[in-house]
C-alpha cells in the first residue's frame, strides 16, 4: 500500500486514501468542474476511473477515443486528485458481443445468456481476452506516465456474475485444466472415482462441464469445475495485469468482494500488489457490523498482514438487496473507520455522484441526487476531515492477533455440494460463529489457509474443515505439538483434495489429532435438539443443534457427551492433550452463549485474553477496541457500536477532537475515537 498512500500527497507522506468510484462519461462535461469542486471540498484525494468506460474508449474495434478521458484526468491532476485508472474491461459494449456471440456465457441448462448488462462474457473465450487485452494496451501505453496515475485498476469485481460458464468454449479449456492437473485420463479416472455410477471416461473431449443431468452430478467434477472457473478468471486477471506491470511502474489491483464464494481469494491474493475489497452491509444481517470487522479480518489475512485497500462500500442504502436499508446519523463514518481500524489504508465508496438513470441509481453516493444540503453529504465532509487527522495512520499495522481462523475456498466448494448428509452445514456460518463469539470478547483473529504459517499464533480455529490434505492435517498436528492449541468443529478432515473419504473412521485426517473415533452422523432435523451431559466437574454447554454422532474417544478426555437419544454417550465435546500443546473437538452446533462459553476456556487456557485496556477488566459489550502500531506509535480505536455513551481509562492524544485524555476517554453513543500514544 505505501507506493499508493505515499503519493497522494504532495510532499510524499503516507496519506489515508478517500474518495470512490468516478464515472464522469455519465455527465455532460459542464458538469466536471463542480465535481472536482466538490471533491475537493469533501478532501477526496483518490478516484477510480473508466471501469465500465470500454464503449466510449473503444467505439469500434481497434478504433480508440481518449479525448474525454485525456480531459478528466488533466482536470483531476490539476485539482491535485489522484486516479486509480482501470482497463476498463468488466464490460463488454454491445458492439464487441453483436460480433463475437460464442464470446457470451452459456448457463448449465444450456442457455446463452444475453448482452444488455455487465460482465457478459465467458472467461475462456478467446476472443473476450484478445479483445480485453488489446483494450488493456491502448490505456497502458497512453497514460502509464500520466502523473495523476498512482494505480492499476485491473476489470471490476471478477466473477460477481460470470463465475462459471458451461459453454464448448468453457468446456475444452476445462479439459486442458483437467489435463494439466492430472497428466492423464487414467488419473483422472482415479481421482474422479469414475467406476460409480458407469462414468470412466476412455476419450478426453467426452469430459464436459458438470452440466445439468438426470441427478447428481460426480462431486469431483463439481469441485473441480469450481477450482477451474476460480483460475480461467484469475488467467484472465493475470493475462491483463501482466500488460499492465510491462509497460508501467504503478501497482495493479482489482476489487475483491469479502466472502465471495466462487472465487478462491487465497490463491488471487499473491497475484496483487495491493489488496482491495468491495463491502456492503447486508440488511438483515442481525449484526452487521460484526460481518464488517470479519470481512475487513479476512483482507488483512490476504493481504499478508499489511495495508489494504477499501475499494467500494457505501454511503447509505444500495440498490440491489431486497429491501436496501438507508444508514442511520454517524454509521457513515462508523463503518469507515472500523475498516481503517482492521487495516485499510482508505476508504473508497460507489460511487462519487448518484447516476440519473440506469439500475443502480438508487445506489447511494458521496454526492446524492438531493446534493449537498444532505444528511449525506455532511458526513461525506465529516468523513474526510476526520481523514485528514488520521493520516499518519497510514502504513501502520494492526497489533498481531494470537487467535487465527483456518479458512479454505476449495473445502468451502466441496462441503456443499449436494448429496450430502445435511443441507445445513455451511463452514461460512461457522466461521461467522466463532468470530462472533471472539468479536464480542475483543480477541483479535486472522483468517488463514490450513497450509499458510501457523507458528505465530497460540489457537487455532478449524470450522468444517471438510477438505483437508495430509499435508495440512500434518500441520495442524506439529502446530499442536509445539504447544497451540487447536479446536476443531464437526465435519471437518472429512475427504482428501479429491473429495474422497478418508477411511477407518471419523473426523478422517484429524482423527489422531483429536483423540475421537467417529462411526456414524446423525444429522438434526429443523428445530431437533439433542441435550449435552458434561463431564464430571465441567461446566454445562447446554444442548446441541445440526449435527450428532455416533463414535467414542480414542485417547482424548471427555468434556461433554450426548445424553440422549441413538448418539447417548458419545462424545460431543473433547480435548486431546498433545506434545505440548492440545486439540479440542466440538461435534456439534452449540448455542451462542454456550460457544462463547467453551471458546472463552479455549482461550484462557492457550493464555489469550480480551484486548482489555490499562486497568480496565472489561469493554462494555457493542464497544469495539483496536489498535494499529508502528513507528513507535499505537494507534486505539474505540467504535461504540452502542445507544449509549462510554468511559474508558485511555491516556493519550485523540486525534478526531483534537483534545489530550489525561485519564478518562469519553465515547459518545454511535461514535469513533481514535487515541495516539
Amino acid at each position: 500500500m505505501h507506493r499508493v498512500t505515499s503519493r497522494l500527497s504532495d510532499d510524499g507522506r503516507p496519506t489515508l486514501a478517500f474518495g470512490g468510484d468516478y464515472n464522469p462519461e455519465q455527465w455532460p462535461e459542464q458538469v466536471w468542474d463542480e465535481d472536482v469542486r466538490l471533491m475537493r471540498e469533501a478532501g477526496v484525494n483518490l478516484v477510480s476511473v473508466g471501469i465500465f468506460s470500454w464503449a466510449l474508449l473503444e467505439p469500434a474495434e481497434g478504433v480508440y477515443e481518449f479525448g474525454w478521458l485525456d480531459r478528466v484526468l488533466e482536470l483531476l491532476h490539476r485539482n491535485g486528485i489522484r486516479v486509480d485508472l482501470a482497463n476498463a474491461t468488466a464490460s463488454p459494449p454491445p458492439w464487441f458481443s453483436s460480433r463475437y456471440p460464442e464470446s457470451l456465457p452459456v448457463t448449465a441448462e444450456g442457455v446463452r445468456l444475453s448482452y444488455g448488462s455487465r460482465q457478459a462474457f465467458c472467461p475462456s473465450s478467446p476472443d473476450y481476452r484478445r479483445a480485453a487485452a488489446a483494450l488493456t494496451q491502448a490505456i497502458v501505453e497512453r497514460y502509464r506516465q500520466h502523473p495523476a496515475v498512482v494505480l492499476w485498476h485491473v476489470h471490476n469485481e471478477y466473477g460477481c456474475h460470470n463465475a462459471h460458464c458451461f459453454c464448448d468454449v468453457s468446456a475444452a479449456a476445462f479439459r486442458r485444466w483437467l489435463q494439466n492437473r492430472y497428466g492423464s485420463l487414467d488419473e483422472l479416472n482415479s481421482a474422479w472415482a469414475t467406476a460409480f455410477w458407469s462414468q470412466r471416461y476412455y476419450d478426453w473431449d467426452e469430459v464436459i462441464p458438470p452440466r445439468v443431468s438426470p441427478t447428481w452430478v460426480n462431486p469431483t467434477q463439481q469441485l473441480d469445475y469450481w477450482r477451474f472457473s476460480s483460475d480461467e478468471l484469475l488467467e484472465c486477471y493475470r493475462s491483463e495485469a501482466a500488460i499492465l506491470r510491462a509497460n508501467s511502474s504503478q501497482p495493479v489491483t482489482t476489487n475483491f468482494m469479502s466472502f465471495f464464494k466462487p472465487v478462491d481469494y487465497f490463491a488471487w491474493a499473491p497475484e496483487l500488489d495491493v489488496v482491495s475489497n468491495d463491502h456492503y452491509l447486508i440488511a438483515d444481517d442481525p449484526n452487521p457490523a460484526e460481518h464488517l470487522a470479519m470481512s475487513a479480518d479476512l483482507m488483512r489475512g490476504l493481504a499478508g498482514g499489511k495495508g489494504w485497500l477499501l475499494m467500494e462500500h457505501s454511503t447509505s442504502a444500495v440498490n440491489w438487496q431486497p429491501r436496501n436499508v438507508a444508514k442511520a446519523p454517524g454509521e457513515l463514518l462508523r463503518n469507515s473507520l472500523q475498516h481503517l481500524a482492521r487495516g485499510a489504508d482508505g476508504t473508497l465508496f460507489f460511487q462519487w455522484r448518484a447516476s440519473a438513470a440506469g439500475a443502480e441509481k438508487f445506489h447511494s453516493t458521496l454526492l446524492p441526487h438531493a446534493g449537498t444540503d444532505t444528511k449525506v453529504w455532511r458526513e461525506v465532509v465529516e468523513l474526510g476531515t476526520a481523514l485528514s487527522k488520521l493520516g499518519e495512520v497510514a502504513g501502520t499495522v494492526v497489533e498481531p492477533p494470537q487467535v487465527a481462523i483456518a479458512y479454505d475456498w476449495n473445502s468451502w466448494w466441496a462441503a456443499e455440494l449436494d448429496s450430502h448428509p445435511s443441507v445445513d452445514v455451511s463452514p461460512l456460518a461457522g466461521a461467522r460463529q466463532l468470530y462472533s463469539a471472539l468479536w464480542r470478547s475483543g480477541v483479535g483473529c486472522d483468517f488463514v489457509h490450513p497450509s499458510g504459517p501457523l507458528e505465530k499464533y497460540r489457537v487455532v480455529l478449524v470450522p468444517q474443515l471438510y477438505l483437508l490434505s495430509a499435508e495440512n492435517a500434518a500441520a495442524l498436528s506439529r502446530f499442536a505439538e509445539a504447544g497451540g492449541t487447536v479446536l476443531v468443529s464437526y465435519f471437518s478432515g472429512i475427504s482428501d483434495p479429491n473429495d474422497r473419504i478418508y477411511l477407518g473412521g471419523y473426523p478422517g485426517a484429524l482423527r489422531e489429532l483429536l483423540g475421537v473415533r467417529i462411526e456414524e452422523f446423525f444429522p438434526l432435523l429443523p428445530g431437533q435438539r439433542v441435550a449435552l451431559r458434561p463431564a464430571e466437574g465441567a461446566p454445562s454447554y447446554g444442548e446441541g443443534t445440526v449435527w450428532s454422532e455416533l463414535g467414542r474417544t480414542a485417547g482424548a478426555e471427555l468434556v461433554a457427551s450426548y445424553a440422549g437419544g441413538p448418539v447417548a454417550g458419545s462424545p460431543a465435546i473433547t480435548r486431546n492433550a498433545i506434545g505440548m500443546g492440545a486439540a479440542w473437538y466440538l461435534g456439534t452446533q452449540l448455542g451462542d452463549d454456550a460457544l462463547a462459553a467453551l471458546l472463552a476456556r479455549v482461550l484462557a487456557e492457550a493464555g489469550v485474553q480480551g484486548l482489555g485496556l490499562p486497568d480496565t477488566p472489561h469493554v462494555p459489550a457493542g464497544v469495539e477496541v483496536v489498535r494499529r502500531t508502528g513507528d513507535g506509535r499505537t494507534f486505539t480505536f474505540v467504535i461504540n457500536h452502542t445507544a449509549d455513551p462510554v468511559e474508558l481509562p485511555m491516556p493519550g492524544a485523540e486525534l478526531l477532537t483534537g483534545t489530550a485524555v489525561v485519564d478518562s476517554l469519553s465515547v459518545p453513543a454511535g461514535a469513533v475515537r481514535v487515541v495516539q500514544s
